[in-house]
């Protein structure tokens, strides 16, 4: 399916190579001010275009096909699409044939009896994260103050980020890195056991952007070397304010308050120019292969602003849920 939220509900569209992309957002709130504008600058970061990623550049101007009438919400859905128009799908005929290790292309062709569109990665590219940073554009605006920022704090095992993306250029091979994600004014209450936990609905998006491969809240995997009475958040007012944050903001799947901190871990791009080894469907035998095609060399440098949008919509559809639930 591709549709994610209860209240506030997103839907997905579109394919790489194909003629558009784009969301839509049901139960999205009237009233809410925006025009194109608004979102210019969360889509200005996700485009390529520093050292690293990839040469393919789309201009990525939303159109608003549904749900905005003077310059505001109306309260039906609201529908952004996307151009593509810097397409080479010539690029990608071979796969037909030799599907990228590490890449979709061999389950997709499986799943969908050969019918899927396998031009960039049809419906399963990264490209569709432009329709998610426009989604998560809007709920930032329904989840104000909550402020969401994430930030790239290590690439291919450095926390030196330049030196880290000019040896993956010099070595002409991917790199992954891990984004960490911090949402600030938090509330108190979002979140509903168990099913429905706040790490459970977060987890469940951000696993939904291409590339990612774990995620941590608060301290994460070093919560299991620690004591107990160290790892306990000392509660130090009536508003819940801890001392430390090692639950990471949430406490029995329900925001407590404090900040949101969670880390990602984003793979290496799997289209890597080097020469790799890969099942041929027409010869029948394992053959040597390279990707031709443009593609990121660290695809992680473009994943903060879709983890905060994805953090954004998650935090939006739990903000209705929890307005509906006190009222």
């Amino acid at each position: 399916m591709n549709t994610l939220g209860n209240i506030f509900r997103v839907s997905i569209f579109g394919e790489s190579h194909g003629k558009w992309v784009g969301v839509t957002i049901d139960g999205c709130p009237a009233g809410i001010p925006i025009k194109a504008e608004d979102l210019l600058p969360d889509l200005e970061r996700r485009k390529a275009g520093a050292a690293g990623t990839t040469p393919r550049k789309e201009d990525d101007l939303p159109v608003f096909a549904t749900g905005v009438f003077n310059d505001h919400t109306t309260g039906a859905p609201l529908t952004i699409v996307f151009e593509n128009n810097n397409t080479r799908s010539a690029d990608y005929e071979a796969l037909r044939a030799t599907p990228r290790p590490g890449h979709a292309d061999f389950v997709l062709d499986k799943k969908f009896n050969g019918y899927n569109d396998y031009r960039g990665g049809g419906h399963s590219s990264g490209r569709l994260t432009v329709a998610l940073v426009a989604a998560g554009a809007v709920a930032k605006k329904v989840v104000s103050p909550i402020s969401i920022k994430a930030r790239l704090i290590e690439a291919g095992g450095n926390t030196d980020i330049e030196t880290a993306i000019n040896t993956a250029i010099a070595e002409q091979d991917s790199i992954g890195g891990i984004v960490e994600c911090v949402a600030t004014n938090m509330p108190m209450g979002l979140g509903t056991p168990f099913f429905d936990a706040a790490e459970s609905l977060i987890a469940h998006a951000v696993f939904a952007v291409p590339a990612i491969k774990g995620i941590e809240f608060g301290s994460g995997f070093a919560a299991a070397k620690m004591k107990g009475s160290l790892h306990n958040d000392a509660i130090i007012d009536d508003k819940g304010t801890t001392l430390t944050n090692n639950a990471g903001g949430i406490n029995g799947g329900i925001t407590n308050g404090n900040d949101l901190i969670f880390r990602v871990a984003v793979k290496p791009t799997s289209s890597t120019p080097k020469e790799q080894q890969t099942w041929n469907n027409v010869s029948q035998s394992v053959e040597s292969f390279t990707v031709r095609g443009r593609h990121d060399l660290c695809i992680a440098l473009r994943v903060p602003v879709v983890i905060e949008a994805v953090t954004a919509i998650v935090l939006a559809d739990m903000t209705l849920q929890n307005n509906a639930y006190t009222h």
